[in-house]
């Protein structure tokens, strides 16, 4: 897991996740993790399309470059919000959080982790450097 932590923190500046939305696969960009109680949380406002097609199917892909290799994670992100630590851990994490709205009292302000990881990373021609489940 911390292999994959500092891929996505340290390595790229976005990471992109992919969705279902019905039957159409839907991607979109993600800001930095967070690493908090031994997981990966990620976070989104409970408006956004994302997080309604969570709500059906939490299953998800989220892939990532770094220019030398990259990373593919078939996961579930696990809707953790009533976790107040956690979302103070998001908070305090970014100063931008509490502006774009990311407050403890924002009903959708939803963090999320991730969970039953099957996780590859591989050169830019295809060679499998590490593959790992967490």
């Amino acid at each position: 897991m911390e292999e994959t932590f500092e891929f996505l923190k340290e390595k790229t500046k976005v990471n992109y996740v992919s969705t279902l939305n019905g039957n159409k696969p839907s991607c979109r960009p993600f800001g930095d993790p967070v690493l908090f109680d031994n997981k990966i949380y990620v976070l989104t406002n409970k408006q956004k399309n994302v997080s309604k097609q969570l709500a059906v199917n939490n299953n998800v892909c989220i892939v990532a470059y770094d220019e030398e290799n990259w990373i593919r994670i078939n996961c579930q992100l696990i809707d953790d919000s009533d976790n107040i630590e956690a979302k103070k851990a998001i908070i305090n994490e970014f100063d931008w959080t509490e502006e774009a709205g990311y407050t403890l009292d924002n009903p959708d302000f939803q963090a999320l982790y991730i969970a039953n990881a099957e996780v590859t990373i591989a050169d830019s021609d295809g060679n499998i450097i590490s593959s790992y489940k967490f």
